[in-house]
């Protein structure tokens, strides 16, 4: 096996625990929910705390990674995170596993460590498939949704920690024994100041893809969180169904997610994310209908109706949806790839801390909207409100300007 490949099975695999870690909360929250008796809001809080600070830490180990490399960054990230993690089992209040929440959610901000790592060992025309494989360590989600309630049932939730602690530092000797050192490091070039790096930050381009990436990973991160609750709540399952039928969202927005890499290699990122807009635009307007009964007056007398998806057509829809954040996950990260090779880890950074925040956000948003309306599926409406932003972005930046450009290159047509 070449190096480069070596270093990106290692590298998915690092980022697969980091991942499953961090989305912790969004089974163990369960016990801890009742436990704790919070509402939809502090629960929201409770989950997405670990996502903050994955977000805001996204940005400074993307610049250093660019200076120090993946490889020695990478390591410290997966030794140092175990601490908070073990943690988690002795926390007895609120403000403590909120407090702790935000020193475990580091492990989130390896995605800004391995997505330029992997990178500079492909060329630029296998670079969509590399950061997409690498991008489909999100799976870990999923991973997440079948282990912890398997020994949430056997031996509680307070054993959850301790187990992901251990497998941090497991991975840890694991990728620094099969990755290599990063290409190009320690050369005699200088490596650029923080004042250069963050130039890019003027480019336009960067806040676009932030707002895509806040809605694709960003929705993906939050709905692994809150998939497994909405189904107990919504449909009156356990915690290990629930986990379950949620990893039906997960599973394929991560596994899916290096085929999207491919997908963008081959059409271009701009068709791959024009289409999944549309497909996720679809999925969310019928995820978003609530539970309804109507009364209909006939001649016969009154006529009740229930509208409302079930669980067997629900769990499919969401299937759906996690299909397409999957591949909009992958293309925005092709669009980076095309446009920033020279800057990927800084810029990954930003637009990963963009994407971050969606999945802190959201949850919190979802809880006040589920306190103040009582309607679970607006969760869903409100995801669907981003994805028009989205669409007009793309239309009015990207759409709209190959129209004019192809207007002006054939002004007879």
């Amino acid at each position: 096996m070449s190096a480069a490949y070596r270093v990106l099975f290692v590298s998915t695999f690092a980022f697969v625990t980091c991942f499953a870690v961090w989305m912790a909360f969004g089974v163990i929250g369960i016990p801890i929910r009742h436990e704790l008796n919070l509402n939809a809001t502090e629960f929201g809080f409770l989950t997405a705390t670990p996502v903050l600070s994955g977000a805001a830490l996204r940005l400074p180990l993307g610049i250093w990674t660019d200076r120090f490399g993946g490889r020695s960054v990478m390591t410290i990230l997966l030794v140092v995170a175990a601490i908070p993690v073990w943690l988690v089992s002795y926390a007895t209040q609120l403000w403590q596993f909120l407090a702790i929440g935000l020193c475990l959610g580091a492990v989130g901000a390896s995605f800004a460590v391995g997505t330029p790592y992997v990178a500079r060992f492909f060329p630029a025309n296998r670079r969509g498939f590399a950061m997409g494989f690498f991008g489909a360590g999100t799976s870990g989600a999923a991973l997440n949704m079948f282990v912890a309630p398997i020994i949430v049932d056997r031996w509680g939730w307070r054993a959850v920690p301790h187990i992901y602690a251990i497998a941090l530092l497991v991975t840890a000797a694991i990728f620094w024994l099969l990755s290599a050192p990063d290409p190009g490091l320690g050369g005699k070039q200088k490596p650029p100041g923080f004042a250069q790096q963050m130039k890019v930050l003027r480019d336009p381009r960067v806040w676009k893809y932030c707002q895509y990436y806040s809605l694709t990973f960003g929705g993906f991160t939050a709905l692994s969180l809150w998939m497994p609750q909405y189904f107990s709540g919504e449909y009156g399952l356990g915690i290990a169904m629930a986990s379950a039928l949620a990893a039906s969202f997960s599973l394929p927005a991560g596994a899916l997610r290096a085929v999207g890499g491919v997908l963008s290699d081959r059409v271009g990122a701009h068709a791959l994310t024009w289409w999944v807009l549309w497909l996720a635009w679809i999925a969310l307007f019928l995820l978003s209908y609530p539970q309804t009964q109507m009364v209909v007056q006939t001649i016969r007398g009154p006529a009740s109706f229930h509208i409302g998806l079930n669980l067997w057509t629900f769990t499919p829809l969401l299937f759906v949806l996690g299909v397409a954040l999957a591949f909009g996950m992958a293309s925005t990260f092709k669009y980076l790839g095309d446009d920033f090779s020279d800057s990927l880890g800084v810029v990954t950074g930003i637009v990963g801390l963009a994407g971050g925040l969606g999945g802190f956000l959201l949850p919190i948003l979802w809880g006040g909207l589920l306190d103040l309306l009582g309607i679970r599926s607006s969760a869903f409406m409100l995801l669907y409100g981003i994805v028009w932003v989205s669409l007009i972005l793309i239309y009015f930046t990207e759409v709209r300007q190959m129209d004019i450009r192809g207007r002006k290159a054939n002004p007879q047509s």
